[in-house]
This record gives structure tokens, sequence and C-alpha cells, in this order.
């Protein structure tokens, strides 16, 4: 970064930047453990002449086994693409109105928690239901880890509660599907070949005026040996539309492939965790009472508002548990590690 030519090329400076962060996150906090053992050695012995200091040393012993806890999470993001940023997107699916009031709840939960931990959210579509919510929106969220973290939201998210559009009261089962993808920003990390694209122009609907309305800004792209679909709206330049479907697509295409050496790792072992975009991993109940359950994990929280607001880095981080243990059990005791079998 010292060097004079450093910002010549802007788009890579950024990389670089995001690079040292994510290095950051990682080594100061192991740095910071270092010197906390360090502190705790020399208290242990000043201990043993002062009993007075044992609360202290109690306290202290307590927030290193925290800290290590915290590590031993960050370890278990150690995917090719886990230090990259998040693409998130969310669609509206079962249950009518509730549906696409319940996609919009989902999405405002994913900005909070970004917000929360100083990640920057840009918003590269949205498309609005007639009557409220959404029918589907993607959202880039960018920071140190925050697809390692994010990926495991992928699946079907399930909402129960008394509906607010029912004008009888009743209890309504809505449903909303997330699916969440590495943001690529090599463009030679995944190359895409213009003959496998259709790409459709179409004039965008939704809030925005006139040139949204009739101006075929809007653009949708398939990718033909795939059969993966991408649209942008939210641009008034159909270019940067084209340019941000791209840029979804190209993330889409790199979670196919770490999706496939998954499979082709557990296939090995013949067994395979249910997971995914069609699979439904976490229920949301507001009524009879408050809770909110993941199907895979079995962690639970009681406090559906807090979830709302974005506290969900509990489940995140039971889920990073709860795939460990998936391939930990997977190998089995007797089973060579890939790294002993490939090495």
């Amino acid at each position: 970064m010292a060097q004079p030519d450093f910002w010549d090329d802007p788009e890579q400076s950024q990389q670089d930047i995001a690079q040292l962060k994510s290095l950051q996150r990682v080594v100061k906090p192991l740095q910071e453990a270092a010197g906390r053992l360090e502190a705790l050695e020399e208290l242990l012995q000043l201990a043993d002449e002062d009993p007075a200091l044992q609360q202290e040393l109690q306290e202290e012993l307590r927030g290193l086994e925290r800290q290590i806890e915290e590590l031993e999470t960050q370890a278990l993001l150690s995917g090719p693409h886990d230090a990259k940023g998040a693409i998130l997107t969310i669609h509206a699916r079962d249950g009518g109105t509730d549906a696409n009031d319940w996609a919009e709840m989902l999405l405002r939960m994913y900005i909070q928690w970004a917000k929360q931990r100083g990640y920057q959210v840009e918003l590269l579509d949205r498309q609005d239901n007639e009557e409220a919510g959404i029918n589907s929106a993607t959202v880039a969220i960018r920071g140190p880890l925050a697809y390692g973290y994010l990926k495991g939201e992928t699946g079907i998210h399930r909402l129960v509660r008394i509906s607010p559009f029912n004008a009888e009261g009743k209890r309504q089962t809505s449903f909303a599907a997330v699916d969440v993808s590495p943001e690529i920003t090599d463009s030679k990390e995944i190359q895409i070949n213009e003959n496998d694209l259709k790409v459709e122009t179409y004039c965008a609907s939704g809030p925005g005026g006139q040139h949204v309305n009739k101006t075929a800004s809007a653009v949708r792209i398939t990718h033909l040996p795939t059969g993966i679909v991408v649209q942008c709206q939210n641009e008034r330049s159909q270019h940067k539309n084209r340019a941000i479907a791209l840029k979804m697509l190209q993330a889409r295409l790199a979670r196919l492939e770490e999706e496939k050496r998954e499979a082709q790792q557990a296939a090995k072992y013949q067994r395979q965790a249910k997971v995914g975009f069609g699979s439904q991993i976490r229920s949301y109940f507001l009524h009879p009472d408050q809770r909110i359950k993941d199907a895979r994990t079995g962690h639970t929280h009681y406090s559906f508002h807090d979830v709302m607001d974005g506290k969900i880095q509990p489940f995140l981080e039971a889920y990073l548990r709860w795939r460990m243990q998936q391939e930990k059990d997977r190998l089995g005791p007797a089973a060579p590690s890939p790294a002993t079998q490939e090495g």
C-alpha cells in the first residue's frame, strides 16, 4: 500500500484493502489471545503468593476461554470462498401476500445483521409486490468472512403467525427462499462464455417513475448449460443492469462449483448432509408462542423481534459447528482425512 503506484488501479486497490482487512481479522485476535495468555501466566504466579488475586485470575481465564471459542469458530471458515463478500437473494414463495411481507422482513434482518458487523450493503435488485413486501431482492454484503458466515442461510425459511393481511385473524404459514453465493471480484476466477448466455431486456416494474416503467432497462440472463437465471432492474442503465446480472451469475456459478466439490467429497463416504436451496432450514414462530428453531442444528431462540433485528450470529455459528460435526461423522474415526488421501 505504501508503493506510489498502489492507487493507479482503484479496483485492484480495493481488493487488496479487502484482503488486508480479512488477514487482520485473523491475525490481530490471535496476537491478542497470545498476549492475554502471557499476562495470565504472570497473574498465575502472583496468585500463588497472593490468594486475593484468585477471583481476578478466574475472570481472566473465562475471558480467554471465550476468545478462544470465537477463534475456533472463525477457524471453521476455511472454504475457498469463505473470506469473500456474499450475494444474497430472497424470493417470496408459498403464502400469498404474507410470503411477500415475510421476504421483506428477512431482507431487513440480513441488512441489520450486516450493519451490526460493520459490513457494507449494496442493493443490487429489488422487485416490489403490488400489495405489500417484495417478490424478490438481491443484496451484496461485503466484509471479512461475509460469505463464510452467511452460506448456511441458503434454504427455505418458514414463518408462522397471525396474518396481518387476513381480516379473520387466522394463522398463516408463509415461506421464503434464501440463496447465498460468494461475490467474485476477479473476472478470471469464473469465466463465462458469451455463447452460453440468453440475454433478455424488459421494462422494469415497481417504483421509479416514467423512466423505469417505459424503458427496457431491466436485464434477465439465462445461463444455458446450467439453467441458472439472474435478473437486475435496479439501475437506470441497461448496461449497468447487465454488468450486475453477470456479477450475480458469476457468484451462482462459483457456488455451484463449490457444491460439486463438496458432493464429490461426500460421495467418497456415501453420506451427504441435507442442505441447499430447496431444503427447509429454519422455522420462525410468532403464534402461539415466540420461537425460532433451526431444523439442522436444533439451535433455538425465544425472542422473535431480536432475530428480526439482525441478532442471528448464534444461528450462523451453530451451523458452522454443525457442519464441522457432520464432516467428522462422515469421515469416521478410522477414515483417513482428504488431505492424507491426496498427499
